[in-house]
């Protein structure tokens, strides 16, 4: 059993240490955000305010999993580098033993030896390689099952300082059914992005494929479950519908581009997935105005805010474009989800939202299904006779059509 410190207790931050506990190893959660680590501590884990970190003695990694956002298209590491700076004066200049700098951040490639190492090594006085080592270790979980992804990897990546850093990290992933993959560290930066760009690039063909199929009277669905039995190609990410949202897709594919121009690269078909993605709610909202006309005073039923299911996020969620356009031309909307709500008011605090699927369907002149909630796929026939006017649209495929007739997809 080793000791280890978490610093960012997020989702990732969340997910990678109870995974280590899960395996038998002593973790201690840091992270600014008090009621973080008052809810983790409530759960009985250890937690400790990044002030007090350097106070902790005997660990062997830390894990900095820190949120990188974009600003048009470009990278922000102002909470990394707060958060490797303080780690370089405080706990990493304290510690007395020979421990690792895990990084679990999304970051382009060249920013771990070119900015983060610079940084430890300034603040801590101490010697990558010699006093401490360093690894970039990219996550791939999925948000709703990071803890059931960390648990069970595809693989697992380590981008390494030396091979002393390497060698650590791996020890700690021993206990883990998947392979392990050793690289550098601007490979194991790349290989994220790469990862990330690649399931988004899938959604946006899939979604155009999708958008042609509607035009020829075809269903996509047919079209994409004959092509997930190739095994070149996998079924996954082929769900056709109003397009990708949440943290990672959008925020990291223009990342890659923007990495990709200061390097005189132009990135065509990336700056293409990031297009039509942007362009693929107003699909529905087109649908809808064919069907309903004016918006005006209509009533429109939202079942669905997430991003996806099993999650509350609705960052880049297509709910928000969607909602946005609807009210700006002066529908009356009202929503439901299922855990969604709350985040949601934030942004549209004046529209209605209802306390189940039902209620928001009721008096309803059109219904649009954007998250693929399982309950939606629940929802029977009569529980759309309480509507105004019967339109109904999926931007998800849920409904079944055993139990709910006359509605389209989409795409299909």
């Amino acid at each position: 059993m080793e000791k280890l410190v978490v610093i960012g207790s997020g989702v990732v931050g969340q997910a990678t240490g109870k995974g280590f506990i899960a395996m038998g190893h002593e973790v201690v959660f840091c992270d600014i955000n008090p009621e973080t680590l008052a809810k983790l501590g409530s759960q009985g884990h250890k937690v400790c305010p990044p002030e007090l970190l350097e106070q902790e003695q005997g660990i062997k990694a830390f894990f900095l999993p820190i949120s990188t956002p974009t600003v048009d298209g470009k990278i922000q590491l102002g909470f990394l580098k707060g958060a490797v700076a303080n780690l370089g004066m405080g706990a990493l200049k304290k510690n007395n033993d020979y421990c690792i700098v895990v990084v679990r951040s999304t970051v382009p490639p060249n920013t771990t030896e070119g900015s983060l190492i610079p940084l430890l090594e300034k603040y801590s006085g101490k010697k990558a390689g010699k006093d401490f080592g360093v690894c970039m270790n990219p996550e791939f979980l999925r948000e709703g099952r990071a803890l059931e992804d960390f648990i069970n990897p595809d693989r697992i990546v380590i981008g390494e300082y030396d091979k002393r850093s390497g060698d650590r990290l791996a020890e700690l992933y021993s206990g883990f059914n998947a392979p392990i993959i050793r690289t550098n560290i601007k490979t194991a930066e790349m290989i994220k992005y790469a990862s990330n760009a690649f399931l988004a690039t899938k959604i946006s063909f899939v979604n155009e494929i999708g958008n042609l199929c509607k035009k020829l009277g075809i269903d996509v669905y047919d079209v994409t479950n004959a092509m997930g039995l190739d095994k070149r190609i996998a079924p996954h990410f082929l769900q056709a519908g109003v397009g990708f949202g949440g943290s990672c897709f959008r925020k990291d594919v223009e990342a890659l581009t923007h990495k990709s121009k200061s390097v005189n690269n132009e990135a065509r078909v990336l700056s293409a997935v990031l297009d039509v993605n942007a362009l693929q709610p107003m699909k529905i909202i087109d649908m809808l105005g064919q069907k309903l006309g004016d918006f005006n005073k209509k009533r429109v039923a939202i079942l669905g805010l997430a991003f996806k299911d099993n999650t509350d996020d609705v960052r880049d969620s297509p709910s928000i474009s969607i909602i946005r356009n609807l009210v700006d031309q002066g529908a009356d909307i009202v929503c439901y989800d299922p855990k969604a709500e709350n985040n949601m008011k934030k942004l549209f605090p004046q529209i209605a939202y209802a306390e189940s699927a039902v209620d928001a369907i009721k008096n309803a002149d059109a219904c649009l299904v954007l998250t693929a909630w399982k309950e939606f796929g629940k929802l029977k026939d009569q529980d759309f006779d309480s509507m105004r006017q019967r339109i109904i649209i999926e931007g998800r495929r849920v409904l079944d059509r055993t139990k709910v007739r006359d509605f389209e997809g989409v795409c299909w």
